[in-house]
């Protein structure tokens, strides 16, 4: 009688350590499609940035760079990006100019994007990996999540308010 109580608990402990994990891989998938959605809009905002600096410096090459990477089908969306980049790199950016500022501020925010991104795909891939998740398939309705490679954009940096003055030393005297 008491092997059906241990029969019975075991089971609602696996259910619970079942559910718990389907819960941790849906929750991991959710959030790596998410990382995606927002590493999409920064692309998106870097590359309008640069199709507006491109149109004041007259820089041909760096607006058909802009204009391919926001047009860019999903599967030719690194090697547009990373054609970008490499046009960003080559040009000469005037940290006073307000659009080259834009410019720069979301490029930064595009390789923090991409960081992020990578980390929750990192962690999703990992929850895939494990065997329970397998044999059950349980992330069965997302789609597998993949790695965004771009290269990462070097961008001078914003000037910022001018340093504090030192303080004066005090004086003693003698």
């Amino acid at each position: 009688m008491w092997w059906v109580v241990g029969v019975v608990v075991l089971a609602a402990i696996f259910s619970a350590y079942l559910g718990w994990t389907a819960q941790r891989v849906e929750r991991v998938h959710a959030r790596a499609q998410s990382a995606e959605r927002a590493l999409d809009a920064h692309l998106v905002r870097r590359a309008a940035a640069a199709a507006v600096v491109a149109e004041r410096n007259d820089s041909v090459e760096l607006y058909a760079a802009a204009r391919l990477a926001l047009d860019a089908e999903p599967d030719e969306r690194e090697s547009a990006e990373n054609d970008l980049t490499r046009q960003l790199q080559q040009i000469e950016l005037d940290p006073d100019d307000p659009a080259a500022r834009t410019l720069i501020a979301s490029s930064r925010r595009v390789v923090l994007a991409r960081q992020v991104h990578t980390d929750l795909v990192r962690d999703a891939l990992t929850a895939r990996r494990r065997k329970l998740v397998r044999v059950l398939r349980l992330p069965g309705r997302y789609p597998r999540p993949r790695y965004f490679d771009i290269v990462e954009p070097v961008m001078p940096p914003l000037p910022g308010p001018a340093p504090a003055p030192e303080a004066p030393l005090p004086v003693r005297s003698v």
